[in-house]
Order: C-alpha cells, then structure tokens, then sequence
C-alpha cells in the first residue's frame, strides 16, 4: 500500500510560534497536541497562543509597518525577498509536502502539487510588487490629481486547515508585496508547514516583525486577533458562521476584510458534452483533499437525456475509488480530524435515511490503521434541490446528482444555493457556453473543464454566501491596498 517515508515527519517535535523574527512558545506554556488523520496518534505539538501572545505579535507587525524599512522599500526589493522566499521553498520541497501531507491527510501526491501552487504564488506576487501603478486623472486647469496604491498597514491572516500552506501563500504573496505586515493565525488543525514557512522567510531576508504566526485556537487566538485595534485588514478563509464572527469582531474597529466563505459549486453536464472527457474531472473536483475544498465540484446536473449514461459511469469509477494513510498515496486520504470525518458521515446516514439513492460508494483499504479518519466516497443520485446535501456544505467526499430540463432549468438549479464560488459548464454549443456563463451566480466559471490547476493568475471569490473581496491575479493586490488621492493646485 504504498510507501510510509512519511511517517516520521516531525515525530515529537514541539514546533514554536514566530514573533518578531524569532521562534517562541506561548508565554502560557500551554500547548495543543497535533494527531496525524491517518492514524489519530500524536506526533507534535504546537502552541496555544491566547490574547496576551497576539498583543506582542501584532505590536511586532505594527512596528515593523510604522518604524521597519518594510512599508517604505522599493517594490521591486520586496518582491525580490518573495523571490527568494520562492527558491527557498523550491530547495524544501520534499520535506514541505510531507509535512503538509501528514499534518493534513491528504495524500503525498496532493502534499506535492500544493508545494507547487505555493511557489507559484510567490513566483507570481515576486513579479508583480512593482507592476501595481497609480493614475493621473484629468481635473480642473490649474490642478494636477493623481493616485497612489498604499499598503494598509497590519494585516491578520486567519487560515484554514484544508490548504494550510497554499492559502498561507496568496495571503504573503498579495499582502506583503504591496507593502504590508502579516500576523497570520493558522488554523490548529494546521499549522506545521505555516511555521516552517515563517522560518524559511527570515532566511529570505523578510526583516523582524514583517510576518509573524502565533497557533492556537480560534476562540481565544483567532477572536483577538480579528478585533485587535493595531489591525488594520484581516483574511479569512473558512466557514459561513466563522467569516459572520470574524467580520462582526473587525467592524468594531471599522477595518475591512476579505472573506471567502466557501461554496457549493455546480458542474452543468449538457447533453452535447464530450462525456469522455468530464468524467475524471468530475471525479476529481470531489475527491481531491477528501472533498475537503470550497472550490470542490458537489452537485453535477445532467441534462435528461444523457442521465443515466452519466450517472452510471460515475457510479463505476466510484465503486472503484480506494481511501487510505497519506503516504500511500491512494485516491484520497483520511480527512482532517474526527469531528470533520463524523459530519461527513451524519450526511451521508441522513440522506439515505431521506430514501435519496446511494448509486455508489468506495472503500477503505483494509490495511488503512483503525485509528485513522475516513470516510470512502459517496455518490447519491437524483437528489431532492432542496435537501440538505444540496444546501449544504458538506466539505467531504460527497457528490450530488440532479437531472435537468433544459439550459433555463439548469441555471435555477444551479443558482438555488445560499452560495456562489464556482461553476462548470460542459457542452460544444458556443453560444450556450457564453450565455450559461454569464448566468451562472458564480466567481469563478469554467467551460469545459474545472478548476485549471489553481490559476494562481486568475481571481477567485464568490457571491452571496460564498463571501466577498478577491484573492489570486492582480485583484489580490487591489484588496491589499487602499488608494489615496493627491491633488496639486499649481495654478
């Protein structure tokens, strides 16, 4: 079943956190066990930050903007340290993946393309730190006006535990190459390859103070964090409910913040489609990280008259799909904790219990350790649009099927969600294709495929429940700034 090389990664390790250029543990002492999924054994540990380690890292950020050389650099230096930091990652590669994959679950391979991703993100935010330009805007005779792109100042990154170190990389790469400090908190589900990479910017010559990781839980971490007065942008990436409370806690200092709050994005299946080529995708868009991704493709709607074609090939490559440790590196891994890998399960027992059909659902490997999170792959077909598993996020490897009328019924069912993240679209018909586009209550649409390998260049962010504000491509670097108006009066 696979290799196990990962398996002593970090064994016993008591990571630190990184405040102020140096590694520290919460002035409690207190610390948080960290459980590999695959097997639910402790492994390390990582500190549990409170209010009084957020005072000092944030008055670090805050220094570090107001007194450092960071704020005031030229542009083209700070996306050189990005630069630096891509290399550095480049060099750390293999022990990054595998420390992202047991931390996580995901399998080694998946550990691997997010160190790719990541170094994208700073390959492309290194590039463009000085590619950000102002205008000058034609005003009254006498006057010259023009406008400047300025850093906020402190920004708090809250992360999630899905893409810890990818996500990590769009919040450095936009923030830090427009001039800004980070205090980033990870989630405690993970955070190993954060604090690695805290280490690996000093090394790439980010001055003290400029990013700092405090790891702890978000009730008492995260809720200071996101309140804090000396902050002056948060990011988050995560829940519904959470994104409500941490956008709560930041109007109280009247700061603004990027959310992106998830989704439940449809994949429409036309019956003009070029089946072939879906159906991996398909596949893929669910059960890449366990279903564990906002992006992830849950609901497919096949037009009538290809239904049960699709249905039933879905079927037979799910039936086929094997679950397993991380470094066996099978279809998917375990996910990411028990409380996660329990929801997953309370949704697929209730929808049976609703009498919607199970067409299909692998396994686990039978040599998978007992202790280990998992939960095979679950397809349920021709799925009630108002049931909860087509509501709901069910974050898991869990995919819907809904069969449809025609291209004005599969866009009501494909819009009849609190969210809008991303859609597919899959038909030869170019003018349907433009058309369903515009339609679709999505950030993101792909025609014809799903997802594009990250698109680190393109913006991402959704409607409606799904959040609001922009990472990736240039969007990243318009919400990490804010723009001032000159006005000369020169007679």
């Amino acid at each position: 079943m696979g290799t196990h090389f990962s398996r002593s990664v970090a064994e016993g390790r008591a990571f630190m956190q990184f405040i102020d250029g140096r590694s520290v543990d919460s002035l409690s002492g207190e610390r948080i066990d960290v459980r590999s999924p695959s097997d639910g054994a402790v492994f390390a540990s990582i500190p549990a930050s409170t209010e009084a380690d957020v005072e000092l890292a944030v008055k670090s950020a805050r220094k570090a903007f107001d007194e450092g050389p960071w704020s005031r650099m030229p542009a083209v230096e700070r996306g050189r340290c990005l630069t630096r930091l891509f290399h550095l990652v480049e060099k750390n590669g293999e022990e990054l993946a595998a420390l992202e994959s047991r931390d996580t679950g995901k399998p080694i391979r998946q550990g691997t393309a997010d160190v790719t991703a990541t170094m994208r993100y700073f390959e492309f935010y290194g590039g463009a730190a000085d590619k950000i330009h102002g205008d000058t805007i034609p005003f009254l005779d006498g006057y010259t006006a023009l406008t400047l792109r300025e850093p906020h100042g402190v920004v708090a990154g809250i992360t999630p535990w899905n893409y810890p170190m990818q996500i990590l990389a769009r919040v450095i790469g936009a923030a830090l190459a427009m001039g800004n400090t980070l205090v980033v908190k990870p989630a405690e589900d993970a955070s190993l390859t954060t604090l690695r990479m805290a280490e690996l910017a000093l090394e790439a010559g980010f001055p003290a103070g400029v990013f700092n990781v405090i790891t702890g839980y978000g009730r008492s971490a995260g809720a200071a964090l996101s309140s804090h007065p000396l902050v002056d942008y948060v990011t988050f990436t995560g829940s519904p409910i959470t994104g409500t409370a941490i956008q709560q806690a930041a109007a109280v200092n009247n700061r603004g913040v990027t959310m992106e709050l998830g989704g439940k994005s449809p994949q429409i299946v036309f019956a003009d489609a070029d089946i072939e080529a879906a159906l991996p995708v398909l596949v893929n868009a669910i059960i890449q990280n366990g279903g564990q991704t906002c992006s992830a493709g849950s609901r497919v709607l096949i037009e009538k008259p290809i239904y049960e074609q699709v249905a039933t090939a879905l079927a037979e490559r799910f039936s086929k799909l094997v679950a397993g440790p991380h470094d066996a590196d099978l279809d998917i891994g375990p996910l990411v904790n028990v409380a996660q890998r329990d929801k997953v399960a309370g949704f697929i027992a209730a929808a049976q219990e609703a009498g919607i059909p199970l067409l299909a659902q692998g396994t686990v490997h039978p040599d998978a350790p007992e202790g280990g999170y998992y939960q095979p792959p679950a397809l349920f077909g021709a799925v009630d649009p108002q049931a909860a598993l087509a509501q709901e996020e069910v974050f898991g490897p869990v995919l819907s099927l809904f069969p449809f009328e025609d291209e004005a019924d599969a866009i009501r069912l494909a819009n009849d969600t609190e969210f809008g993240l991303v859609a597919g679209v899959w038909t030869r018909d170019g003018a349907r294709q433009h058309r369903v586009a515009k339609r679709v209550r999505a950030g993101q649409v792909f025609v014809n495929g799903y997802g594009a390998g990250g698109g680190v260049e393109l913006p991402f962010g959704g409607f409606k429940k799904s959040g609001h504000g922009r990472e990736k491509g240039f969007e990243a670097l318009f919400d990490m700034s804010a723009t001032k108006t000159i006005v000369f009066n020169h007679g």
